[in-house]
């Protein structure tokens, strides 16, 4: 089955592509969610309207996306864990945590766009890719420190014994 997809997808293609997928694919996943056209004559005809306003549209997002980029560089997200003796976390810090604050500090991303290859576990920095636009990609650094009053207790403890 040719498709034309509407929106970009992962491991297919971009918006205006179009591609051969199997039908069940096409029939039961894409075309439900408006992901993509059947791809007949009118419909390819149709699409290279799409595929110039998605052009102007995607500048457009690349644009924000930049201007965003420029908000998000400087910033740094601290998240204060509980730890073991070895820096390990009881715990991790993972995309939803990330969002959370971003959202704290008034930036809406989605839990999605932040490229996290597995929850950070451990304490000190680190550097979190927030994909933006196709093009543009962000980096925020994450600080993750001990809790304070963990750290109070240990030398109380490390003495008593």
């Amino acid at each position: 089955m040719e498709v034309i997809l509407k929106e970009d997808v992962a491991n297919l293609g971009h918006r205006g592509d179009v591609v051969k997928v199997a039908d069940g694919y096409g029939r039961n996943f894409l075309l439900p969610r408006k992901l993509a056209l059947q791809a007949t004559l009118a419909n390819k005809a149709v699409i290279e309207q799409m595929k110039a306003a998605a052009a102007r549209r995607s500048a457009e997002e690349k644009v924000q996306a930049q201007a965003l980029v420029a908000k998000l560089e400087p910033l740094t997200l601290n998240f204060t864990r509980k730890s073991g003796e070895n820096g390990q976390l009881f715990g991790s810090v993972t995309t939803a945590d990330i969002a959370a604050e971003l959202a704290a500090k008034g930036f809406d991303i989605d839990r999605r766009k932040i490229q996290l290859s597995e929850p950070i576990k451990s304490l000190g920095n680190f550097t979190v890719s927030v994909k933006l636009h196709r093009e543009v990609t962000a980096h925020v650094g994450v600080h993750v420190v001990a809790d304070a009053a963990q750290e109070a207790a240990e030398p109380a403890a490390a003495v008593a014994d």
